[in-house]
């Protein structure tokens, strides 16, 4: 059985929510056969491109079937897809006919797709963004100079938690643009998926017995992000959430992670983003979104 499933005009983190009400309908229905038309996407952002991959993961994993993806009519959102790696990171997820050429030449991206498979990946990544991330950092955003090194531990946690988290595969990406509608300056958004065990699965062994019935997707969020819980017993593990969960806040952004059918936030006065949310589709593995507004160039360094 064969079923169109429309992206959302606007994808991102939002836009992500919108999709997977559409696909667990056609989950329902027994589609086996899964088209995501993306025809009439006029917007994506890091969170929703690398939200497509793991849309278009978890519909291979369910039905066996590589889905198609038609690509966008919109010539700047193709344009984007195109330089951002997407057609590339997408062979071997979606039925892709043949791969466009991929677009090269300087852009606002601080980070291309990436998959992320091993530790050696982390450290690749991290290296090749620092200078990058000075350049953005400093001269986009008007952040200090040490934030440079504390974007790098940051960017180095979030992918790091694919590998010992997820036991699966996962994408990073993260770019500068003007954030018009909520902030009206610009921002630099950082993502990461994975489509694994998610927080609820990872933590069970060590804390599921404690919660009780109490344990869900949501509690393990709250375990992990504020109280530093870990799947590990080594002193000090776990903590690299609660720390990135503090740096975002004094950058003042915008921190949120979703697992399973939860989703908890840091949420800057500039957003309404609930600071919780449960019984939200269930999706496996974990996606976070990190906002890092650029400072007031009237802020002390």
């Amino acid at each position: 059985m064969s079923r169109v499933v429309t992206v959302p005009e606007e994808m991102d983190n939002r836009g992500f929510e919108e999709l997977l009400v559409s696909l667990d309908e056609a989950f329902e229905e027994g589609s086996d056969r899964i088209l995501l038309n993306a025809k009439h996407v006029r917007w994506v952002s890091p969170y929703g491109l690398i939200g497509l991959l793991a849309v278009g993961r978890v519909i291979l994993d369910r039905t066996g079937n590589a889905p198609s993806i038609e690509a966008p009519e919109s010539r700047d959102v193709r344009s984007y897809w195109d330089f951002m790696g997407f057609w590339q990171a997408a062979v071997g997820i979606f039925d892709v006919p043949s791969v466009p050429p991929r677009i090269f030449g300087p852009h606002d991206a601080l980070l291309e797709i990436t998959s992320i498979r091993s530790h050696r990946d982390v450290h690749s990544v991290v290296e090749r963004v620092r200078e990058r991330a000075a350049s953005i950092l400093e001269k986009r955003l008007h952040y200090p100079k040490a934030a440079v090194i504390q974007f790098s531990v940051m960017l180095s946690e979030v992918c790091q938690n694919i590998i010992e988290h997820s036991d699966a595969d996962g994408w990073v990406c993260a770019q500068t643009y003007h954030y018009r509608e909520r902030l009206g300056r610009e921002v630099l958004m950082l993502a990461v998926m994975d489509v694994g065990v998610g927080f609820q699965g990872s933590l069970a062994a060590e804390h599921a017995r404690r919660y009780g019935e109490s344990w869900s997707s949501a509690t393990a969020l709250e375990a992990a992000l504020l109280y530093g819980e870990s799947r590990f017993r080594d002193p000090g593990r776990g903590q690299g959430l609660q720390a990135i969960r503090r740096q975002v806040d004094r950058w003042g952004g915008e921190l949120a992670i979703r697992s399973g059918n939860a989703q908890i936030a840091l949420v800057p006065d500039w957003d309404d983003l609930p600071p919780m949310q449960r019984d939200l589709p269930s999706f496996p593995g974990a996606q976070i979104l990190i906002v890092m507004p650029a400072r007031d160039e009237s802020e002390g360094r």
